[in-house]
């Protein structure tokens, strides 16, 4: 068994704002996992800086079923293009 130190870090509350299906989409990740939201994106991000893909084949397809009942239909093509709907 490996005996690992936590790293320990310094939070902060952020006011961010996502596009809704992904949102859903994220949140569901998360719960699908048992980890927070913040864990999650944590974990995305860390993963992306280092080039890494972070997840599963496994959780992949999962992810692609969860796009499906949100209805989220964007790619990675979409990444900055997006904009508001006015209110």
């Amino acid at each position: 068994m490996t005996d690992t130190k936590p790293n320990v870090v310094e939070r902060v509350q952020t006011g961010i704002r996502l596009e809704k299906r992904i949102l859903k989409v994220l949140k569901a990740i998360a719960e699908h996992v048992d980890i927070s939201l913040g864990d999650l994106i944590e974990g995305i991000a860390l993963h992306n800086f280092e080039g890494k893909c972070p997840f599963t084949p496994e959780m992949v397809e999962k992810i692609a079923k969860l796009k499906d009942v949100y209805g989220l239909d964007l790619t990675a093509a979409d990444s900055h293009k997006l904009v508001e709907k006015s209110s």
